[in-house]
Parts: structure tokens; C-alpha cells; sequence
């Protein structure tokens, strides 16, 4: 499995344009996907510049409804109108980030997205075939990172008028619903609670790979629902941990990275990290994950191999091969020397 980063924080390869979001190409035995989509355009130009073809594209994954994620979506699908994306059905909300500014700013997809034919709005868990699944249901038992404070989600003032609405939009022309409701009804800001967030699980041969995009409900609550459904660990996890912040880490969210570090490091699994979750944090935790901690930057390749233990398993074959010839040679020379 080749995972190819087409768009990242973080200057990587020489030609590939940093941005603040996040792409991956990958290549697995059936298929060539995308996991979010960037931005912007810079989408296009990085996979140029790397050499991905991404007309050979066929399924997008979209971790989440941020435009970090999905503002390369629309770039993408006039070079390549065939391939199925898979968006949370809830990303199709508005969500808003408060930089302590009278205007929140809105950091929602492109409302165009929601019109898209090859959207598919994904509602509950889902295999998509025998290579790949995507969950979403994550649970809060270690709490979310506390960068999320800041990230909102519009609803509305009056939810119960929204029925009645819809009810006298619908017999006259069905598609203009939703804008009867945007017009009708204003709304108000709450804390997101990400239920627009989904992460990708890729089997293939021994391996088991997790993707996250920014894992705004906590890498630990992820990985606790992927054992819930799986009943292990994942060998490879990539996935930011959205710890970053702009004004600085405080000795609790010190604290929080070593605590997170040290329970990621008990685990079976390999962890590549990009993103939000920041260089500073990454060099927090990396203190005490070692090499089981790796940071990805824009244009780096990924490449997954079969377990080691297979390998293995080839030496003790070998092993036993060559015990048998030996103990044939020996049984040869043992019996001339008796006649």
C-alpha cells in the first residue's frame, strides 16, 4: 500500500506547495482513493508536481466538513467526474470558527459540494467493499482536545418550526427545501460536536490502517472505537490530533500530550501524524513515543508492507529446509563411514 501526502502544513518534497489542510493519495490493490481533498486547487497542482494521476481516482473520503478538507473537492471533480465521494451526512452543516472577532468566520465546505450527483451522504457505518470501511459513532470517554473550544456549528432558533416548513415547501417542488428553510429560519452558535466526523479503515492482506483527518473527537476515543468494532488495534494509524494552537500550550496541555504519548506507545501500532496536530506538540510527544511516533509533511510517501512476522515465518522455513538437507547429508556420511 502506497500512501502519497498531496497536501500538508509543513514543507516536505521540493515542488510541493504547503497549505493549512490536508490530502492523501493512496493506492491499495483495488483501488486509488483520495482522503480529503485540501483547501484549494493546491490540491491539483501538488499531484502534478508529484506525478498522481488523479483521473485514475475512483472513491474520496471526507473525514469532516471543514474547508481544510474539502475545498479541493470542486477543482477535483471537473477533471474527474466518475469517482463516488463519501461525506458524513451531517458536513453538510454550517460551521464557524470564533477567533474571539465580532464576525465568526465560517469554515464550512462550499455549499455547491451539497449539490454534487456523486456525493454519497453517508449516515451510519459503512464497508464500502472488502478493503474499505468507514465509522463514525466515536465516543468521549477521554475527552475531546481542548482546541475544539473554539470550533462551532450553526443550529436553528426554532427547530420545531423546521417540519412545517418543509411540509408546505415539499408539494410544490421538492428541491427548493433546504432554501426555504435557510431563508425562513436564522440560527444560533453551539459547540460542534463533531458527529460530521468519519474515519476510514483499510484492510488489506495482514494489515489493518486507520485515517483520520483531524481527529477533533481525541485520537484515544477514535482508537477506542475502532477496538469496540474490531476487537484490536490497528498495525499503521495516520491522522493529525488537532492539538495545535495559536497562542501557545499552557502546563495542562502539556500534560495532556505526555498522557496521550504514553498510552499511544502501549499499543501495537505505528503512528504518523500531520496537520493540527502542530510541530510543537509532535516534538512533545515524540520525546516519549520514539520511533513509534512519525510526523508527515507535504509530498512525503508512506509505503506499508506486509508484518514482519510473515517475514519471519519465510526465515523459519528456510530454517527447516536447511535442517533437513543437513540431516540428510549427515545420515549419508554416518552410514558410509559404518560400511
Amino acid at each position: 500500500m502506497k500512501i502519497v501526502n498531496l497536501v500538508e502544513n509543513t514543507e516536505g518534497r521540493e515542488g510541493c506547495v504547503p497549505a493549512h489542510g490536508l490530502s492523501f493519495y493512496v493506492e491499495t490493490k483495488h483501488h486509488r482513493l483520495l482522503m480529503d481533498t485540501g483547501p484549494s486547487e493546491v490540491l491539483m497542482a501538488n499531484a502534478e508536481a508529484l506525478g498522481v494521476d488523479l483521473t485514475t481516482v475512483d472513491t474520496v473520503i471526507i473525514s469532516h466538513g471543514h474547508y481544510d478538507h474539502t475545498g479541493g473537492i470542486l477543482s477535483f471533480v471537473k477533471g474527474n467526474p466518475t469517482a463516488r465521494i463519501y461525506i458524513r451526512r451531517e458536513s453538510a452543516g454550517e460551521f464557524y470558527a470564533d477567533d474571539g472577532e465580532p464576525e465568526k468566520r465560517y469554515i464550512g465546505m462550499d455549499p455547491e459540494i451539497r449539490r454534487l450527483s456523486q456525493v454519497e451522504w453517508v449516515e451510519d457505518d459503512l464497508w464500502l467493499d472488502g478493503e474499505l470501511f468507514l465509522f463514525g459513532g466515536i465516543g468521549n470517554r477521554h475527552g475531546s482536545p481542548d482546541a475544539n473550544r473554539r470550533l462551532k456549528k450553526k443550529i436553528a432558533e426554532n427547530a420545531g418550526r423546521k417540519e412545517a416548513v418543509l411540509e408546505e415547501a415539499l408539494p410544490e417542488n421538492p428541491a427548493p427545501e433546504v432554501e426555504v428553510w435557510e431563508k425562513t429560519l436564522s440560527g444560533n452558535l453551539v459547540p460542534d460536536d463533531f458527529a460530521h466526523e468519519q474515519c476510514l479503515v483499510i484492510r488489506e492482506g495482514d494489515r489493518q490502517v486507520l485515517l483520520s483527518g483531524c481527529a477533533h473527537h481525541g485520537i484515544r476515543n477514535i482508537l477506542d472505537r475502532y477496538q469496540e468494532i474490531f476487537h484490536r488495534y490497528p498495525d499503521v494509524v495516520i491522522s493529525g490530533f488537532h492539538m495545535m494552537k495559536k497562542d501557545g500550550y499552557s502546563d495542562r496541555d502539556i500534560l495532556e500530550m505526555l498522557d496521550t504519548a504514553r498510552e499511544l506507545k502501549e499499543l501495537p501500532t505505528v503512528f504518523y501524524t500531520c496537520h493540527c496536530t502542530g510541530t510543537g506538540p509532535y516534538e512533545v510527544m515524540r520525546r516519549v513515543m520514539g520511533t513509534k511516533l512519525k510526523y508527515i509533511h507535504c509530498g512525503d510517501t508512506v509505503v506499508i508492507s506486509e508484518k514482519k512476522r510473515r517475514r519471519q515465518g519465510m526465515k523459519w522455513h528456510r530454517f527447516f529446509a536447511w535442517a533437513t538437507v543437513f540431516s540428510f547429508v549427515m545420515t549419508m556420511v554416518t552410514g558410509y563411514r559404518r560400511k
